[in-house]
């Protein structure tokens, strides 16, 4: 008996088309069977690029994202592909005739969506192998994203806001190497007063040091730019964001919210006393599942969802894009099998629309996973060529309550795929011992008696 599947429109199509999520079958969208699965991915490998864009799967007149898409796109360096079918356009990436730099021309002319639908195609091999090809380098006070380097965010969160806490993890992040990144701070109190400290405090401990790397608190925006108007410095702007208007609302926040963000903290970067090498300020974070959970994801799968909000921070010029992959929790990746494939998804969805990705790779104490599953897809996106990854002290956030990567996963990470950190902050770990060479060193005493004389002096300063 011959079955035969039928896929009513472009949202269906791309909702069945989609490796198994249980957020997708959640929300009642998911292949029923591998057979349904199996026969949505052959007929989106036959549907032209241009239908893609013809037929947007949200109404631009009822979604703001929608229209940024539409509306920001290279129609010109489009054309030429517009005819290419999704199957072809997979092929295209995974040639080994296909340079990084004929990927880097198209990047501006590929919608989300596209990069969604190549995805559904590809095995997690094919995604580490066609995302190691780009390079999406980002320049702040320093430089990420170049061949050869990986970076560390050093997320020394207190689940009191104690700046005195914050700084020693911050300074043992130093030590191995890490925070080169980003030293980023996730308050557990969003207000003004908080994140004013910790920014002030953090900013000293770089300026103590000479440490050319940039910081953040990881509040609401709004909080952000007060802290700013209240004199705090801000080095980048931090806010999660999602791929649909609906979605970002559930945030509190809109994409006049986000420009207008971007401006003051470009004019602020202007007035500060600090030697900026770019202009990249902002530090977007995602994850699939995001949508879904607002209940504003208009039917559509939570892959395509994630790479709709890539479109969102492409439009900002980003210093760092993360996703938190298996943050958001298991009823929307449910185990190891979906967070590793959602990883390696978004990793090479925003390597392709030209975004600076970085990955957390985490998962809640809920979640059908552990520290091997984490290691699992830390070393298949260090393969795969990410810009950078969490340092989270022991792998345990006390404050977030969830599990990540640690120090120590960063530094054996860099030593097996033979990697670097960010190069003017490999030359401030060589100046100050902490590096002999390309490789950590084993600090002797007198090297860390006078780097704690330091700690001790600007924690005074500081607290």
């Amino acid at each position: 008996m011959i079955e035969r599947f039928d896929f009513s429109d472009l949202r269906e199509l791309f909702a069945k088309a989609n490796e198994e999520k249980s957020g997708d079958q959640l929300a009642g969208i998911a292949a029923r069977s591998e057979r349904e699965r199996v026969a949505a991915k052959r007929k989106l490998a036959d549907l032209p690029l241009d239908e893609i864009v013809q037929r947007p799967l949200i109404d631009p007149s009822n979604d703001d994202v929608t229209r940024l898409i539409l509306g920001t796109y290279d129609q010109q360096a489009f054309y030429p592909l517009a005819s290419m079918t999704v199957g072809e356009f997979r092929e295209f990436l995974l040639d080994d005739r296909t340079a990084d730099i004929q990927i880097q021309q198209i990047q501006s002319a590929i919608i989300p969506e596209i990069a969604a639908a190549v995805a559904k195609l590809m095995s997690n091999k094919d995604l580490v192998l066609a995302a190691a090809r780009i390079r999406n380098v980002t320049r702040c006070r320093n430089t990420m994203g170049e061949r050869g380097v990986l970076g560390i965010r050093a997320q020394p969160n207190h689940p009191a806001d104690d700046i005195g806490g914050i700084l020693l993890s911050a300074f043992e992040g130093l030590l191995y190497g890490c925070g080169d990144a980003v030293i980023g701070v996730n308050p557990a109190t969003d207000s003004v007063a908080t994140v004013s400290s910790i920014l002030i405090a953090l900013n000293r401990l770089v300026d103590a040091y000479e440490i050319p790397t940039q910081t953040c608190c990881l509040a609401h925006i709004t909080t952000q730019l007060a802290a700013l108007n209240q004199g705090a410095p801000v080095d980048l702007l931090f806010q999660s964001v999602a791929g649909t208007e609906a979605a970002n609302r559930s945030f509190g926040i809109t994409l006049n919210m986000l420009r207008e963000g971007q401006q003051q903290v470009l004019e602020h970067h202007r007035q500060r006393d600090v030697r900026w090498i770019g202009d990249n300020v902002m530090y977007f974070e995602t994850g699939q599942g995001s949508a879904l959970s607002a209940e504003a994801h208009h039917g559509v799968d939570q892959l395509t969802l994630e790479a709709r909000a890539y479109g969102v921070a492409r439009a900002f010029q980003p210093f760092l894009v993360n996703s938190v992959v298996g943050f958001i929790g298991p009823e929307y990746l449910a185990d190891e099998r979906q967070i590793i494939r959602a990883g390696l998804e978004d990793h090479f969805m925003g390597k392709l629309l030209g975004l600076p990705m970085g990955c957390d790779v985490c998962y809640t104490n809920h979640a059908a996973a552990d520290q091997n599953s984490a290691d699992n897809l830390l070393l298949l996106l260090t393969a795969a060529g990410c810009n950078y990854f969490m340092g989270v002290p022991c792998s345990d956030d006390v404050m977030l309550n969830y599990q990540s990567t640690s120090y120590h996963d960063a530094l054996a990470a860099r030593r097996l795929f033979h990697l670097q950190p960010a190069p003017e902050f490999l030359a401030w770990l060589q100046n100050m011992g902490i590096y002999r060479g390309d490789e950590p060193a084993s600090l002797d005493s007198s090297v860390r008696k006078q780097l704690m004389r330091g700690l001790e002096s600007s924690l005074e300063k500081a607290i």
